[in-house]
């Protein structure tokens, strides 16, 4: 068995206010802005900050937090689709700028808003297979060096952040059995079309292939056919009903996207978490954040996790309080 046993996060200094959006962008209203995104404030990282920076003081919080040995953790996985470099990994470069060990595996995935679900699903694998004891997952994103600086939608909805997940052999939160699934049919919809090897980014800087492209529509339109099904199956899976389950933690994608979820999946409001309000969409890391800050609000003993997005990927999983 593997299990959540601890997770810090790290937000960076710079607040980005819906005042300062409507500064810039007039016709957007500061609250027009929180009224349709439920987002008054996100944060993001200065120009020289990247995201192995973000990586590191996550996991260094996670250190100080719980006075982890570093020389304990023998798997490192970074979640992130805004990497240092092409090659080499970001993974690697945080192992040395944290001053892991040489003998810690480290490993990129890149996945976005449901990054958290498959690098859970591979840290268990690990620690369930007795190859590893203690693995760290970093989720990190730094999409505001994607989004263009008049996309003033998505400038509004994305915030920066980094998280660092301990799974081990013991710990507070039992994982147990995941769903996840593919469909790259809807690759197109969710995208930065250039600046990898298939189309080299330009000199222009009004091209909009250059940046992140989110066709709104389409990825609603996919969320709301692919996520109470996974949702069904994933309970019944772990053998629970949907009473059992009295934490429900969604990606925070916006708050007018969950709050439709959760009433098409007939999830009580009291026992579904919103948590963007000064945050904004953190990609992978919107989970773990939301997770970690419930632990000082709420006493959750099963827990279901749900992500979703840039793809088409989806996972959940459920978890069980330790006792």
């Amino acid at each position: 068995m593997a299990f959540i046993k601890h997770i810090s996060t790290y937000i960076p200094e710079k607040v980005i206010s819906n005042e300062e959006i409507s500064k810039k962008f007039p016709d957007w209203e500061s609250d027009k802005i929180l009224g349709k995104i439920g987002i008054r404030n996100r944060n993001i990282t200065g120009e020289d900050e990247f995201t192995s920076d973000i990586a590191v003081k996550a996991l260094n919080k996670l250190v100080e937090e719980y006075q982890l040995d570093k020389s304990s953790v023998d798997y490192l996985i970074v979640c992130t689709q805004s990497p240092d470099y092409f090659l080499p990994a970001t993974a690697c470069i945080v192992q040395a700028q944290a001053g892991l060990n040489t003998t810690c595996g480290a490993i990129d995935i890149n996945q976005g808003c449901s990054g958290y679900i498959y690098g859970l699903s591979l840290a268990n694998a690990l620690i369930d297979s007795k190859m590893m004891k203690n693995v760290v997952l970093i989720t990190a994103e730094t999409y505001s060096k994607h989004i263009h600086e008049d996309d003033k939608g998505n400038i509004s909805l994305f915030g920066d952040a980094a998280t660092a997940t301990l799974i081990s052999e013991d710990g507070d939160y039992e994982i147990l059995k995941f769903s996840v699934g593919t469909d790259g049919e809807g690759a197109k919809n969710l995208i930065v079309k250039n600046g990898a090897v298939r189309n080299q980014k330009t000199e222009d800087k009004e091209d909009k292939d250059n940046y992140l492209h989110m066709n709104g529509p389409k990825i609603f339109d996919f969320t709301s056919k692919a996520i109470p099904g996974l949702v069904e199956e994933n309970l019944k899976k772990n053998g629970f009903e949907k009473s059992d389950i009295d934490t429900f933690i969604f990606h925070q994608a916006n708050t007018f996207m969950l709050d439709f979820l959760r009433k098409r999946i007939n999830i009580p409001q009291e026992n579904f978490v919103i948590d963007m309000l000064d945050y904004g969409n953190t990609v992978s890391s919107t989970i773990p954040i939301a997770f970690k800050n419930s632990f000082t609000t709420r006493d959750s003993k099963n827990v279901m996790l749900v992500g979703f997005g840039v793809g088409y990927s989806w996972g959940a999983v459920c978890l069980r309080k330790n006792n």
